[in-house]
């Protein structure tokens, strides 16, 4: 960290995305932009104090801001040993074998491995808790899918957790047997609910963890992170992280709307104010599954469905209904994570309903967290109701292929609806939803602007948008998500100096060019706080 009370930066391209699109140079003061202007005039401001920074023709524009993801169990991944790059079950056991003895692992206690895509492996589903048992005999395991929707449990695992083939499914999941015995897949609420039942790691390689995890989000250009399910299990590590002082980013939680109660009391004092670079921002629920996993919730079925199978909600009407109004009445923001269209349209319905029961004049800005398959139809409403889709729209190179085996072509190309939404005049984000993916703004950028998958398909030609349009996704738009548009998200007097120096123009290079750029420092209220 490089503590600097005043910089004037100048001799660059400075993007404000302000009506003025560019200005010659600006005055960093006491954490905020104190001028914008022309250089001869700004430094009649300065004194021999001043830090001069010449940006020999590098861009200066606003940080990131990460409209969603799950932070902390990015850091756990850190611990976790990753499954990526995995093509085949061998492959999983090996690595996961590695991973015991490189670590010493002890026997009985839990090894989680994250980041498997059953799409990605020869057998093209996922391993049984008897391939598990090979990997890791003499402890429980878990391996994650990279949707985060689902895993699969060993045989000691499922011990553990006390699943049997007696255990009946969850509301909005489902525990996978055969001949009456769990296979150890589990699959939405049957692994969300469970894998929280995991014991955390120690208390020291937590810490280490998020450490790590906050350089990583420095790194990539961010300057305010979130927590998108903050739930009882994480209560006493994240008010330990804000009170240690150990946060250089903002770091916005929301709460598990089912245990509101609980959690409003455990995070007493910084619900929707920061305190030592932590808030509570509100609730979050869950609505369905994930598409590459064919768990998100349609209207239409899934490509090559026998029997009309078209995924499932997690939640019944009155019971969204029920959860809406809370949020209403207690005026607290409300993400739900929707991907399938008919989970987009439940949501939307819902909340139309429970405003009007509430007869409230709070405006809680309700986002439809990933919104992957929200169609054209339903933008009107969003646009009425100021719902605020945030879109993966990098879902179109990480999986755009295989939402073409499931949904076929026509349908996969309507992915993040970001064109339709602009033309609409829908204020709209973008986020990665890490640990899915890294939390990488310029990948996602280039994804927006290019809409081409891993195997160089043109997915959604006509929901391409300008790199301008890109950028404010991840910017301007995403403080307004946060309430946050007068502090945030612009080069702009008064405003924050959350800022990012990068090595390019992401206007000016190549469209192909944008993920190539590189991020050379960036800057949390005026203070440098990562430098390449």
């Amino acid at each position: 960290m490089f503590l600097v009370k005043e910089t004037l930066y100048f001799n660059g391209d400075i993007l404000t995305l302000e009506d003025e699109l560019y200005c010659e140079s600006v005055l960093v003061k006491d954490g905020k932009i104190f001028k914008v202007g022309k250089k001869e005039d700004l430094l009649k401001l300065t004194n021999e104090s001043t830090n001069l920074v010449d940006l020999h023709g590098k861009t200066l524009m606003p940080s990131f801001i990460d409209a969603h993801s799950h932070f902390f169990a990015y850091s756990q991944s850190l611990l976790q040993p990753s499954l990526e790059n995995a093509t085949n079950f061998n492959e999983i056991v090996d690595i996961i074998k590695k991973f015991i003895k490189d670590n010493n692992i002890p026997k009985g206690k839990w090894i989680t491995a994250a980041n498997y895509d059953h799409n990605n492996l020869d057998e093209k589903t996922s391993p049984t808790k008897g391939i598990l048992d090979e990997a890791a005999p003499d402890n429980p395991l878990i391996i994650k899918h990279q949707s985060g929707h689902s895993g699969v449990l060993n045989s000691l695992g499922l011990k553990e957790l006390n699943i049997t083939g007696e255990t009946e499914n969850p509301e909005g999941g489902v525990i996978y047997k055969k001949d009456n015995q769990p296979t150890g897949y589990l699959e939405e609420n049957a692994f969300i609910n469970y894998v929280q039942k995991i014991p955390l790691s120690s208390f020291e390689e937590i810490i280490k963890s998020v450490k790590t995890a906050q350089d990583h989000y420095k790194s990539f250009g961010i300057t305010t992170m979130q927590e998108g399910m903050v739930v009882s299990l994480m209560s006493d590590i994240l008010n330990y992280i804000k009170s240690s002082n150990m946060l250089e980013l903002d770091y916005v939680g929301y709460i598990d709307v089912k245990e509101s109660d609980v959690l409003l009391k455990a995070f007493d004092g910084c619900i929707k104010n920061y305190v030592n670079h932590f808030k509570i921002g509100g609730y979050k629920i869950f609505l369905d599954g994930s598409p590459q996993s064919r768990t998100a919730y349609m209207l239409a079925p899934y490509k090559d469905s026998t029997d009309g199978y078209r995924g499932y909600p997690i939640y019944k009407d009155e019971e969204l209904e029920k959860y809406i109004e809370l949020a209403i009445k207690n005026n607290m923001q409300l993400l739900a994570h929707c991907n399938g269209d008919a989970a987009s349209y439940q949501y939307i319905k819902e909340y139309k309903i429970a405003k009007e029961n509430c007869n409230s004049n709070n405006d809680i800005r309700p986002v439809i967290v990933h919104a992957q398959f929200l169609p054209k139809d339903q933008l009107d409403d969003v646009k009425k109701l100021g719902m605020i889709p945030s879109f993966f729209v990098a879902h179109v190179y990480h999986w755009g292929d295989i939402h073409i085996k499931n949904f076929g072509f026509e349908r996969a190309s309507e992915i993040s609806l970001a064109k339709s939404a602009l033309d609409k005049g829908i204020t709209f984000t973008f986020h990665q939803d890490s640990p899915v993916i890294e939390p990488n703004m310029l990948e996602t950028i280039w994804c927006a602007v290019n809409r081409l998958t891993k195997k160089g398909v043109l997915l959604g030609e006509n929901e391409r948008i300008s790199p301008l349009e890109a950028i404010k996704a991840v910017t301007i738009n995403a403080s307004y998500q946060y309430f946050e548009e007068n502090i945030k998200g612009s080069i702009k007097e008064g405003k924050l100096a959350d800022l990012v120096i990068l090595d390019k123009n992401p206007l000016k290079v190549d469209k192909m060019d944008i993920k190539d750029i590189k991020v050379l420092e960036t800057i949390k209220e005026g203070t440098t706080i990562f430098k390449l």
